[in-house]
């Protein structure tokens, strides 16, 4: 068993679930505790089943409710130490203590194996992440979110995922005709920023084979997107080039449900 489960995903908080046969992991906890632990119950995973919380970078709708999660279940925080360095503060005690984790160096948690690699973003040591499980080689999970742009590495890591987390933020035009202040639609714009609806279909283009099955797009804009024209424009795409996959969008406020990796 190898599954994904989505709690909230998009600007205003973040959190995922995965699922091994020996235990679940917490990727992100950018919610209050209180929503985290609705979420589980609608994904009916017990509390004995979270073995850690990995955190990708330090903005606060990725460490929102991170401290209260890691006591509440007694998980250890799973962090890059540049990264824990600069939020230290945020966290409260942590009874379970802290795992620090370098981009580029596999670890696991039990029967998952995580791949930590870098993202281009406005933080001082953002990741994102592969995991596979272990005596599973058919099945890969990418999540790709908080990424300026589609860099050599996260090609290289993502190119064999058969599900794919992938962000696609905001929709060019509604970003520069929206209410952001000019260095805010810059800085979303950047390299250090995040993927647009058309970005996110040039990644896509770039890593997709026969073996993908889903792809669910994520970390939308509230302000700068809709689910619709994020769907709508990787979905032409996909019809382009007559490849068939479950398209899903991950949504900030509704619980997506543990499906296969």
């Amino acid at each position: 068993m190898f599954q994904l489960g989505i709690i909230a995903s998009g600007s205003k908080g973040n959190c995922l679930l995965v699922r091994g046969n020996e235990g679940a992991i917490l990727l992100d906890a950018g919610l209050t505790g209180k929503k985290i632990a609705e979420g589980l119950d609608q994904l009916k995973i017990e509390t004995a089943e979270l073995k850690a919380l990995i955190i990708s970078h330090e903005h606060s709708d990725h460490i929102r409710g991170a401290g209260i999660v890691c006591r509440k279940y007694q998980i250890p925080l799973y962090i890059t130490r540049e990264t824990y360095a600069c939020s230290a503060g945020k966290f409260g005690n942590l009874p379970a203590g802290i795992k620090f984790f370098e981009p580029g160096k596999t670890f696991r948690i039990n029967d998952l194996i995580i791949i930590p690699f870098a993202s281009s973003h406005d933080a001082v040591e953002s990741s994102n992440f592969k995991i596979l499980q272990d005596g599973n080689s058919n099945s890969q999970l990418g999540v790709a979110t908080d990424c300026g742009y589609f860099t050599r590495l996260m090609k290289e890591r993502l190119m064999e995922c058969t599900t794919l987390v992938l962000e696609s933020n905001h929709d060019e035009i509604a970003l520069i005709n929206g209410p952001y202040r000019w260095d805010l639609k810059q800085r979303v714009k950047s390299r250090q920023g995040h993927l647009s609806n058309h970005q996110a279909v040039s990644v896509v283009s770039q890593i997709i084979h026969p073996g993908m099955k889903r792809l669910i797009l994520a970390h939308l804009s509230e302000q700068n997107n809709t689910p619709e024209l994020a769907y709508e424009e990787m979905r032409k795409f996909l019809a382009e080039i007559q490849h068939e996959l479950e398209l899903q969008v991950a949504s900030q406020y509704q619980v997506l449900p543990l499906q296969d990796i």
